[in-house]
């Protein structure tokens, strides 16, 4: 299992529109075959970084969705919205791999 990082750079001006941006994601990406973890956008501090977070089982299977993903018509969709509206200035994505795993559980006093 990999882990994608996302991260955008976005008008400060048009954090709702990354917002519906994220919604439709929240619907999309899971229907064609990631596990979504979710959207982050600016909440205290920077107004222009957010992130999109999902895990995927390897690069050959985000491949896949991303084929899938693009010809999705919600999907095609949001792509066109993000471009016609222009609120993601900068998007970056990285993979990682949890290597801390298995984590302790919680003990509270």
């Amino acid at each position: 299992m990999i882990t994608c990082f996302i991260r955008y750079e976005i008008d400060p001006f048009k954090k709702e529109a990354f917002a519906e941006y994220a919604r439709n994601w929240g619907q999309a990406i899971p229907r064609n075959g990631a596990d979504l973890i979710g959207y982050y956008g600016p909440h205290e501090g920077s107004a222009t970084t957010a992130y999109g977070v999902y895990n995927i089982e390897s690069l050959a299977a985000y491949e896949a969705y991303r084929a899938r993903l693009a010809s999705d018509p919600l999907g095609r969709e949001n792509y066109e919205f993000a471009r016609r509206e222009g609120f993601i200035l900068k998007e970056d994505r990285i993979f990682l791999k949890n290597v801390s795993a298995p984590h302790a559980k919680l003990v509270l006093p």
